[in-house]
Formats: structure tokens, C-alpha cells, sequence
């Protein structure tokens, strides 16, 4: 019976707000569907089969082509697709409110039967795969749509949480900062089973070896995060989000070659309007690497999301809007040059 009220009361809300912005009598954000594909390829001279994926693209009321915009790309989780994840994130509404572009990249059923990102696919885990892809539609928007390429960010929940440490351990030149919620760390796992037990236990793989293997690569570059993770995810155990944190400190060590130590700050917030949530911050002087906050409370679902959802949880805090907050104090220089070899 709650559930039912629950969920009745998320699409009143979700109504009272689009008639709100109606009648405000700002112009609404439109969508724009598009995909794109892999360069053809042969194998010795037979042709392969041309690889793609659609996307969604969500440009605000106020968009102007001639404007410089800021992206936020968006990967869904499983059973989840741009139209549904967007709606339970309600970070469109969010970005008519602050001005950005979102970008939702769609993970195809025959892919995977559940719409879930192949994190770990090793083809993924060497800058190619299914993250070329959505690296190759990233660029594509950001020529395309007037977006400011040094204010470009990435998000995404549970496998897609898990594929946006992939694409900021392997295309961290495209974007100035990710959050990962109910995530794993990059390499958590190279096949199906082993990323069965990655999400029950956590990764058997060392999250300082494979930060090494991370910033080896050539176009590597150190992408600051946002770790968010529930306390009571049983399809997620937050030991992962431990291990992003690890993970990204590692990297963020080995790349700069700084021997200065991180600062670690810890706040905490227990209002009865939202889950109460406890927040570390790492920094390395004024530089901030990492806000990690564990949502007391909180199961696999994005935090503050829409009900009406599935893998939403309305109690919050506003994980949206948290994102976007700490996104805002990131832009990635244009002369952000890759990291130095790493020794093995």
C-alpha cells in the first residue's frame, strides 16, 4: 500500500513541476536522438560488423548553439535507459535550473539482456569497446553542440558507476571530473562470474595495481571523483566504493609524482529530511581529489531519485544536485598533459 502511495505521489510531484515551468513561461529542454558507430574495419580482408550505440541527448530551454555549455554524460545502470534514467535522476529538470547539456548514452538489449554496460569486458578496460563508444560520442557532441570541452563530466549508477571508472581511467583527457554511484573501481573484474563476486565482495584485484596499470597508459590523465554508495546495498556491497577510493588515490598519487600527503576532512549530516550521510574529502593542498559519502540507510537506488523509478530511493540526499555541486569546481586545463610512465 506505501509503495502504491509512494510511487502516486512521484508522478503528482513530477506533474506539479512540469506544470510549474509551464506556466513560469520558461521555454522547456527538448531531446535529440542520435548514435554513433566504430570506423569500419577489416579482419584480413572480410569486413566486420559495424558496432554502435544510440544516445540521447537533452539540450535545456535556454540552449543556443552559440553559446559555450557545459556536458554532463550520464550512464544508466541495468534494467534502465536514457528516458528512465533521466526521469529518476530528474537531472534534466536539473540542468534547465543550472544550464548544462546531458548526454545518455543506451546500452542495447542485444548487448546485454539487462541494458547493462559490459564493465567487465577486458575490450573496455583497454580504451576500446563498448567505452570507445561512448568516448566517440562524447566528441561527437562536443563539436557538434557548442559545449565548452573543458567543462565535460561524467556520472553513472551501479554498472554504469562501474563504466565511469573505465572512462576516466581511460579517456580521463575528455573530462574535468566523474562521480561514481553504487559503483565498482576500474579492473574490478574481467568476466561475468568474477564480476558476480566483485559485487557481492568486492574485487579480488588490488586497487593500487590496477591504478598502476591505469596511469601506464599513455593518454592517461587524473580525473577528480565523487564516490556515493548506501549502506544497506545488497546488490552493490559498498566495499567497492572503499576501493574507488583506493583506487582514484592511488592514481592520483602515481600520476602527479608528488610526495605531498592528502588531507583527509570529515563532516557528517543527520537532518530528518533525508537519509543521514557521512562525507570525506581528500585534498592535496587547496586541491580537492575525491568526496566519498556513504548514505546511511540507502540500497542499491540513486539517491533522492524519482520513486515512480525503479533503483530510485526519494529519501535523498539529492545525489543530482550533489554531483553537480561538486562538478562545478572542476575544469580540465587544455594543457593538461598526460601522465609520466608508471614503472610495473
Amino acid at each position: 500500500m506505501w509503495n502504491i502511495l509512494r510511487r502516486w505521489l512521484a508522478r503528482f510531484s513530477s506533474f506539479a513541476r512540469r506544470l510549474a515551468v509551464r506556466l513560469s513561461g520558461r521555454p522547456l529542454g527538448q531531446w535529440v536522438e542520435g548514435s554513433h558507430a566504430e570506423p569500419y574495419r577489416r579482419f584480413f580482408h572480410f569486413p566486420l560488423p559495424i558496432v554502435k550505440r544510440s544516445y540521447h541527448l537533452y539540450l535545456p530551454g535556454r540552449y543556443a548553439a552559440a553559446k559555450s555549455w557545459p556536458l554532463l554524460v550520464m550512464l544508466h545502470g541495468c534494467k534502465q535507459d536514457p528516458v528512465t534514467f533521466s526521469s529518476g535522476t530528474r537531472m534534466n529538470e536539473l540542468a534547465d535550473e543550472q544550464g548544462f547539456l546531458v548526454l545518455y548514452p543506451e546500452q542495447r538489449r542485444w548487448a546485454n539482456l539487462y541494458r547493462c554496460w559490459n564493465w567487465f569486458d577486458s575490450s573496455a578496460q583497454r580504451a576500446g569497446g563498448e567505452a570507445a563508444l561512448i568516448a566517440g560520442m562524447v566528441r561527437e557532441v562536443i563539436d557538434a553542440y557548442g559545449v565548452d570541452p573543458r567543462r565535460v563530466y561524467i556520472a553513472g549508477l551501479s554498472a554504469g558507476g562501474a563504466m565511469t571508472s573505465i572512462m576516466a581511467s581511460c579517456y580521463g583527457d575528455l573530462f574535468a571530473a566523474c562521480a561514481v554511484h553504487s559503483g565498482l573501481m576500474y579492473r574490478a573484474a574481467e568476466s561475468i562470474p568474477e564480476a558476480s563476486k566483485a559485487m557481492r565482495h568486492g574485487s579480488r584485484a588490488s586497487p593500487e595495481n590496477t591504478a598502476r596499470q591505469a596511469v601506464a597508459q599513455k593518454e592517461f590523465a587524473f580525473v577528480p571523483v565523487m564516490v556515493i554508495h548506501g549502506s544497506r546495498d545488497e546488490t552493490v556491497n559498498p566495499v567497492n566504493a572503499d576501493q574507488v577510493v583506493e583506487q582514484f588515490m592511488a592514481m592520483a598519487r602515481l600520476s602527479d609524482g608528488d610526495n605531498e600527503a592528502s588531507t583527509e576532512f570529515t563532516s557528517s549530516e543527520h537532518d530528518g529530511d533525508h537519509y543521514p550521510y557521512e562525507m570525506r574529502e581528500y585534498r592535496r593542498g587547496d586541491m580537492l581529489l575525491l568526496r566519498h559519502v556513504l548514505v546511511e540507510g540507502l540500497d542499491h537506488a540513486w539517491s533522492g531519485g524519482n520513486a515512480e523509478h525503479a533503483f530510485n530511493d526519494p529519501h535523498g540526499p539529492d545525489a543530482s544536485r550533489m554531483i553537480w555541486e561538486f562538478f562545478t569546481d572542476f575544469e580540465r586545463s587544455e594543457q593538461k598533459a598526460p601522465a609520466a610512465a608508471v614503472a610495473q
